[in-house]
């Protein structure tokens, strides 16, 4: 508490009152919480207990009630970061109170989505699964050091229909005008809510405080009010206390944007009601969990129907004809892509169906919509990278080796989890397997654990020859 500036205190004071300020003192001297999300692309629900029971070789953890059924609670001497399934994309390390934005936003397959602030990426990792492979999800962050780390959490998820951008949100805003279904604005704040769980935000807070926040998270809502069709749904959310960052907000944009009408969020899971009885803020004296405050918005419906750009080449949104034209433009891309094509035939999974491939600079991808339709902006991703050409040959990605599911490839090696070569691959090291662990013939083999993929590596005979992501690797 004697951290806290003296500012800061006696606002929350006034704001909360003497008995939920006694409350909220009393909270900040406990330990805060931890929790991971399953990820349902990999681990669906019949699958979670034995996962679990792996994870923390006891009874099933506590699930966190706001999660969809993902979320569960993990106690402090648990290293869940540093286990093979982590590598494997299984699940995502995550403050429990951070899932309620995502999972408060109802998200359909098909649909076209936007996480305005995405990085480090726990939501978008969410609003992704979600999607089920199906429709488009746009994850942007300014920050294109912070999109680097969104972008691997995206791909450990196994995400493919997706495209990771580092622009301005002015910029987003001029090519994607009434454009998604769903958009989801975590703006930045002035992080009140996290002082217990990172007590260094307590000295930020004494250089931008809500006053400095305040006009960022305003512009931020009244571009994505900008980017959302008639009909669609945003939900904004904080991890801040503060009532100039929450309500306020909230208000600003209901007055300065007249198509937005705000719906009730119902006050559950020991939720309690925002100021404006239509909002819930998550305090940690309330539900175990940190601070977060979160308001859901629609665009009313006008005169115009549907925001969906023409240009939207997009797979599933047009019926026929766009399927034919994605048919044709693949088959002539393996013409000319022969290394590719070649490997191909290893993947028994129908790329050809999910996307468009597409090659930039010797980098090939499939895109979840015609690189015709794709708008000029600063990219760290288009869709799935499918790997790299080098000298007619192909060498497959990470993320395409996180993409698939074992049975969806030809060859494949799979450890146990207690089986030494399983973190041996993970380090980078060359290893040997058996005829029992491998299936399939010699070339690319895709490297599991326990069922789930974690990389490629070259097999010649009993050797595999690591080519798992150095950036990736067990340290």
């Amino acid at each position: 508490m004697e951290l806290l500036p003296a500012r800061y205190l006696e606002a929350m004071g006034d704001f909360l009152g003497q008995e939920e300020f006694e409350n909220y003192k009393s909270s900040i001297r406990e330990e805060h919480t931890r929790g991971l999300r399953l990820n349902p692309l990999k681990v669906p629900p019949w699958k979670q207990a034995a996962v679990l029971r792996t994870l923390f070789s006891e009874k099933q953890p506590k699930t966190v009630p706001w999660s969809l059924g993902e979320g569960y609670y993990y106690e402090k001497e648990k290293a869940p970061g540093k286990h093979p399934y982590y590598y494997a994309g299984l699940y995502y390390l995550q403050e429990p109170s951070a899932m309620a934005p995502a999972a408060l936003l109802p998200i359909e397959p098909e649909e076209r989505v936007l996480d305005l602030c995405a990085a480090p990426g726990g939501k978008s990792t969410a609003l992704g699964a979600r999607l089920k492979g199906a429709g488009l999800l746009v994850s942007n962050d300014v920050s294109v050091s912070r999109g680097k780390g969104l972008l691997k959490n995206l791909e450990l998820f196994g995400l493919g229909n997706c495209l990771v951008t580092a622009e301005e949100p002015e910029r987003l805003a001029a090519c994607f005008p009434e454009f998604f279904d769903k958009i989801l604005v975590d703006a930045p704040c002035s992080g009140e809510g996290m002082f217990r769980r990172e007590p260094s935000m307590a000295e930020d807070w004494k250089m931008r405080g809500p006053e400095y926040y305040a006009p960022i998270q305003r512009e931020l809502l009244f571009l994505a009010s900008r980017m959302l069709k008639p009909g669609g749904m945003l939900l904004y959310s904080t991890c801040t206390f503060s009532e100039k960052e929450d309500e306020g907000a909230v208000a600003w944009l209901l007055k300065e944007v007249p198509d937005m009408e705000q719906p009730v969020l119902l006050a559950d899971y020991g939720f309690v009601p925002g100021r404006d009885g239509a909002s819930v803020r998550l305090y940690p004296w309330k539900l175990k969990g940190e601070g977060h405050f979160a308001a859901v918005f629609r665009k009313k419906k006008g005169l115009k129907e549907d925001g969906r750009l023409e240009s939207g080449n997009f797979r599933g949104g047009k019926g026929k004809t766009d399927e034919e034209k994605q048919k044709k433009s693949n088959e002539i891309f393996l013409k000319r892509q022969e290394g590719f094509a070649a490997f191909r035939k290893r993947i028994l999974a129908p790329l050809e169906e999910r996307g468009f491939y597409w090659e930039r600079n010797g980098e090939l991808y499939l895109l979840p919509v015609s690189p015709k339709a794709l708008p000029s902006l600063r990219y760290l991703r288009t869709g799935l990278h499918l790997g790299t050409v080098k000298r007619e040959r192909f060498e497959p990605s990470q993320a395409l080796a996180l993409y698939l599911k074992k049975e969806e490839f030809s060859s494949s090696a799979d450890f146990s989890l207690e089986d030494i070569r399983t973190v041996k691959y993970l380090k980078g090291e060359t290893v040997t397997v058996d005829g029992a662990l491998c299936s399939g013939e010699d070339g690319w083999c895709l490297v599991c654990v326990d069922g789930w993929p974690l990389g490629f590596a070259k097999r010649g005979g009993e050797t595999l020859k690591n080519k798992y992501y150095p950036g990736w690797r067990w340290k």
